[in-house]
């Protein structure tokens, strides 16, 4: 992983190209570490994006071809690797934003998916390609891809495999947008230039309450709602986001 932090942004640039930035459990260790380093006090975003022609094409497969594990082994390392990069994205106090520069495949997909804001390049294409290699959806993607993308489309992906277009990726709400390839930094800045223009810890406190009540009964999910709100109007940020608006 290539971390470069500049303007209040942390990019995470993955750097495996020879292998289509494959994850190893050592590359999802140093992603999950740089997103969960990132203070709201010093930071306004998190930009994930890939090096050379591919976001990611998830999982290594020659890493795979050598292991020799236990279930149990499996789950240990699954949960001290990816497991860690989801939790990272899902509880970061600042945005996440996947900037899609090429095909994003099986772990690479759900990260797209984690992810609070996915632009992605016209020739870039999707797979939830597990089912290709004999596993399931992991990295999140049984429980995000459901809530993102509804039961029938995420049950299509993930037990066909198929590749699906930028475009359709768009269409289906796996992406916030496509653009053209040369275009893409620029979309990227301008959200992040939007960004920058609103108080980072009302928007951490939004991202919680949106997780949080993912699997709330709605009672419970108002309650909590409604305390995230008197948590925000505590803030300097809703005292100074106030003031402005009236002197404007």
């Amino acid at each position: 992983m290539i971390v470069e932090d500049e303007n209040g942004v942390r990019t995470v640039t993955f750097d495996r190209p020879e292998s289509l930035n494959a994850f190893t459990a050592d590359a999802a260790e140093s992603l999950a570490d740089a997103i969960d380093s990132v203070d709201a006090d010093e930071y306004d975003a998190v930009v994930l994006t890939g090096e050379g022609d591919a976001f990611s094409a998830g999982g290594d497969l020659e890493a795979m071809a050598d292991r020799d594990e236990t279930p149990k082994e499996s789950l240990d390392r699954t949960t001290e690797t990816l497991g860690r990069v989801v939790e990272a994205a899902l509880t970061s106090e600042v945005p996440i934003v996947a900037k899609v520069n090429g095909d994003a495949v099986g772990a690479g997909l759900a990260v797209t998916a984690v992810s609070d804001f996915a632009y992605a390049a016209d020739s870039a294409s999707f797979s939830c390609a597990f089912a290709r290699v004999g596993l399931v959806p992991d990295t999140g993607g049984t429980f995000l891809l459901p809530r993102l993308l509804g039961l029938r489309t995420a049950k299509r992906l993930a037990m066909t495999a198929e590749f699906i277009s930028a475009a359709e990726a768009a269409e289906i709400g796996l992406v916030n947008e496509t653009v053209p390839d040369d275009d893409l930094e620029a979309a990227v800045d301008d959200l992040l230039e939007t960004l920058r223009e609103r108080p980072t810890t009302t928007l951490g406190l939004t991202k919680r309450a949106i997780h949080e009540n993912m699997g709330r009964y709605w009672r419970e999910a108002l309650d909590h709602e409604l305390l995230t709100q008197s948590i925000a109007y505590g803030t300097p940020e809703h005292e100074d986001g106030v003031a402005e608006f009236l002197e404007r």
